[in-house]
């Protein structure tokens, strides 16, 4: 199981610590830091079920910067999401655990990450 956090995040820390009571195995990826690449995306959208609009923080600043809140959700425009997510990181939506079994939730609440934990074996 991997973790895509944001130290800042307050949902990041309550997932990561949640987590650690459960005695999870998981990796820690700053993904700030350690930027996933447009493919990476496409492969977390997929196991996901969501489209890069749907984890897109639409209120940070380079999100106005963009304007990518006028621009088109369709398949047309999904390249451009993508993208967008690679090459502004702040944008993702997180935490995003995924797992070795192919599944990956957004982890916001800490119903979500147990739900997580049970999925995927934590």
């Amino acid at each position: 199981m991997e973790i895509w956090i944001n130290p800042a995040c307050s949902k990041c820390r309550s997932a990561v610590r949640l987590l650690d009571e459960e005695g999870a195995e998981y990796t820690v990826r700053r993904y700030l830091d350690d930027v996933p690449d447009e493919s990476e995306i496409r492969e977390v959208l997929g196991r996901l079920g969501l489209e890069p609009w749907d984890i897109t923080r639409t209120q940070e600043a380079a999100a106005k910067e963009l304007g990518v809140r006028e621009w088109p959700r369709d398949a047309a425009a999904r390249d451009r999401w993508i993208a967008a997510l690679a090459a502004h990181p702040k944008l993702i939506q997180r935490p995003i655990i995924t797992a070795d079994d192919g599944t990956a939730v957004v982890g916001r609440t800490d119903e979500a990450v147990r739900d997580a934990m049970g999925r995927l074996g934590g």
